[in-house]
């Protein structure tokens, strides 16, 4: 990949980032006020009385208006999930990336530089992409006779070292999201939780009968915020955790072929 191609990646994927980010908030907010805030989900028609009994929607309803921010929160997960999944499988190619580096290995070996051209082109990816470029600078300077073999090596492992630095920004494009959203959710629970305890003790600190209403409103609103906040917080952790693993296997498998061309090489020339 060019650098020209990889800063049109990240501005294609900074653009999905922000659009994506629009539409969630976009989305909660019309379930929110459209969905849930129905009038048939409440007693009399009042979206400002009780919930009808068991109806979640009008039980979320009454969480307040943090709740389309951690409803955003929760979506912007389950969207870069998604986003991640196929990101990740395309850096992984066509085949299974051990018999990939495998079969690169024993083609590198035999000194079949244009077999092993045609398997990178075949498997595609990200490791497929940084070992294409380094046999390509392989194979330009197997037979040169004007450099020098430490000269030579140098190059190889520029070569590589150029194409790793490439794709790797990309397969840990958004991560941030993740990271961002395992804190923000809780915070933002945290503050809808706070918000709700004390419209509760407003209702209990009223002279005379407490205000029913407005107590279970407020213990609603608490309870709700912090069961999205906490939502929204684990899903981004984990696939945090498991997005991050995958990500440090990638570079291990590269930094691994990598070594291996570059030793081969060297032992290839004299």
């Amino acid at each position: 990949m060019s650098k020209k191609g990889s800063s049109i990646k990240e501005a294609l994927q900074s653009m999905f980032a922000t659009g994506a980010i629009l539409i969630a908030f976009g989305v909660s907010l019309y379930l929110y006020l459209f969905i849930m805030g129905s009038p048939v989900n409440f007693e009399g028609g009042n979206p400002e009385g009780h919930p009808l009994p068991g109806n979640y929607l009008a039980m979320i309803y009454k969480g307040g208006y943090i709740v389309p921010l951690l409803m955003t929160c929760v979506l912007l997960a389950i969207i870069f999930t998604f986003e991640r999944l196929i990101t990740l499988s395309r850096a992984e190619g066509k085949g299974r990336l051990n018999k990939f580096v495998r079969n690169l290995q024993n083609l590198m070996n035999e000194g079949k530089i244009d077999e092993a051209l045609a398997a990178c082109d075949k498997q595609q990816g990200s490791l497929a992409n940084v070992m294409k470029a380094g046999l390509t600078r392989y194979q330009d300077l197997k037979n040169d006779k004007e450099l020098e073999k430490d000269q030579k090596i140098l190059s190889v492992q520029k070569s590589i070292e150029e194409a790793t630095a490439l794709e790797l920004p990309m397969l840990g494009k958004n991560m941030v999201i993740f990271s961002t959203l395992a804190s923000i959710s809780v915070l933002i629970g945290l503050i809808g939780t706070v918000l709700g305890m004390i419209r509760a003790f407003g209702a209990l600190a009223q002279s005379g009968a407490p205000d029913a209403l407005a107590l279970a409103t407020g213990i609603s609103e608490a309870l709700i915020n912090t069961a999205f906040g906490i939502t929204g917080s684990t899903i981004a952790i984990i696939m945090y955790n498991y997005f991050q693993s995958k990500i440090d296997g990638f570079t291990f498998r590269i930094d691994e072929a990598g070594f291996s061309l570059t030793q081969n090489f060297a032992a290839s020339i004299k």
